[in-house]
C-alpha cells in the first residue's frame, strides 16, 4: 500500500473530481460535500469532453445536472490545462493518518479483505473502489458488502449478491493486469453463530469475513459460543471487528462486546482463521490486551480498512502502526501476502 501519487496537471476532469472525493473521504468531510463531487464527477463522464469544453466557453456548465458552481470551477480549470485550485490545495495538505513510524509495514500491506460498495451501504460503485485500490497500490482487494439480516446496511440478498458477482468477475475480465479484484462478505455471525446467506452463494465467493452486528451484549458465554462456532466454520476466513465497540464519544461510542477472548482465538488458531485488526479510527478493535492474547495463541491476522468508500482504503495506515506496535511478524498479516500465497490460503 502506498500514499496517493498526487496528480499534474494537465488533469481529466473527470479524474480531477473523483481524486478530490477520495481526499476528502480520507478527511472524514461530510457525506454531502463528498457525494457532490462523485456526482459532478458522474455528470462530466455522461457529458463528454467536447460538451464540457462547449459548455464551459460559455459558462453554462452548471445547467448540466449534478455540477454546481464550485464542480464547475474544477472541470474548467482542468480544461483549461491547468490542476484545480480545490485538488491543489488537499494534495498540498498532510494526510490525516500518517504512518508514525510504520512506513515499512504500510507498504508491505497489498490487500484489504474488508471493503464495502453501494451495494450497501457504500458510497461508490465496485468499479470506482477497484481503480482506487488499484491507485494506492493494492495487487488485490475483496469486495465484502453486507448480507441480509443487516437490512439497516442493505444487506444484499442472494440474488443481489448474485449480481455483484457479476460486475466483479467483468471488472476482472476487462483489466488485463497484476490487479484482483476478489468476490466476498462481510457475512453476519447469527445468534448460534451461522452464517447469514445460503450456502450455494458462500459457495460462490472467494472471501468470507464474518462479524457480529447484532445482540452485541450477548451474556458471556454465548457470545463466545456464538464466535468459536463462526470461527470453525471452514468457510469463514476472516472474523471481523471482533468486539464490535465504537471509541468515539457521546452518541458513536459502544462498549465492547465480552466473551472468553483466549476460547476464541485458540479456536482461530486451529481453524486458520485470521483475526481482522479493523483500522476504522471509530472501532480500533481488537483492543490492544486482545491483539496481545490472539498473538498468544498463534493466530494469523488481517489488517483491513473496513473502507464504505475509496478514500477510506487508506485507513489501513493505523493498523499498520498498531501491527508494528505490537512486534507482529508481517509474515503472519494475510494482508501482506501476494495474491497466489492468499488464493492458497483461501482454498484451504
Amino acid at each position: 500500500m502506498r500514499p496517493l501519487t498526487p496528480l499534474s496537471p494537465p488533469v481529466d476532469p473527470v479524474e480531477a473530481l473523483t481524486r478530490i472525493s477520495w481526499l476528502l473521504e480520507q478527511r472524514r468531510e461530510s457525506s454531502y460535500r463528498v457525494e457532490a463531487f462523485r456526482r459532478a464527477a458522474r455528470a462530466a463522464a455522461q457529458t463528454g469532453p467536447d460538451d464540457l469544453r462547449a459548455r464551459s466557453a460559455a459558462g453554462t456548465l452548471t445547467s448540466v445536472t449534478g455540477i454546481g458552481k464550485t464542480t464547475a470551477t474544477v472541470i474548467s480549470q482542468s480544461l483549461a490545462g491547468e490542476l484545480p485550485d480545490y485538488l491543489s490545495r488537499l494534495q498540498a495538505e498532510d494526510a490525516p493518518h500518517p504512518p508514525g513510524g510504520a512506513d515499512d509495514m504500510v507498504a508491505a500491506i497489498i490487500g484489504d479483505l474488508h471493503a464495502h460498495t453501494d451495494f450497501s451501504d457504500g458510497g461508490a460503485p465496485v468499479e470506482e473502489m477497484a481503480d482506487a485500490a488499484v491507485a494506492f497500490g493494492h495487487e488485490w482487494l475483496a469486495i465484502t458488502d453486507h448480507s441480509p439480516r443487516l437490512t439497516v446496511a442493505n444487506g444484499l440478498s442472494a440474488e443481489r449478491l448474485a449480481a455483484q458477482i457479476e460486475v466483479i468477475d467483468a471488472w476482472n475480465d476487462d483489466h488485463t493486469g497484476d490487479f484482483r479484484l476478489l468476490r466476498g462478505i462481510e457475512i453476519d455471525i447469527l445468534d448460534d453463530g451461522a452464517l447469514d446467506q445460503s450456502d450455494e452463494m458462500i459457495s460462490r465467493l472467494d472471501v468470507v469475513t464474518a462479524s457480529v452486528h447484532s445482540n452485541l451484549r450477548m451474556a458471556h458465554s454465548p457470545m463466545t459460543e456464538r464466535l468459536v462456532t463462526a470461527v470453525s466454520d471452514p468457510r469463514v476466513h476472516v472474523l471481523g471487528h471482533c468486539t464490535g465497540r465504537r471509541v468515539q464519544s457521546g452518541r458513536g461510542h459502544r462498549p465492547p462486546s465480552t466473551f472468553d477472548a483466549r476460547t476464541v482465538f485458540e479456536a482461530c488458531a486451529a481453524h486458520d482463521t485470521a483475526v481482522e485488526i479493523n483500522s476504522r479510527p471509530e472501532r480500533v478493535d481488537p483492543p490492544d490486551d486482545l491483539i496481545r492474547i490472539a498473538l498468544d495463541a498463534g493466530c494469523l491476522f488481517a489488517v483491513d480498512s473496513d473502507a464504505h468508500a475509496p478514500g477510506q482504503l487508506e485507513f489501513k495506515v493505523l493498523g499498520a502502526r498498531r501491527v508494528v506496535e505490537h512486534g507482529i511478524d508481517p509474515d503472519r498479516i494475510v494482508t501482506t501476502w501476494s495474491a497466489d500465497r492468499l488464493s492458497d490460503w483461501l482454498s484451504r
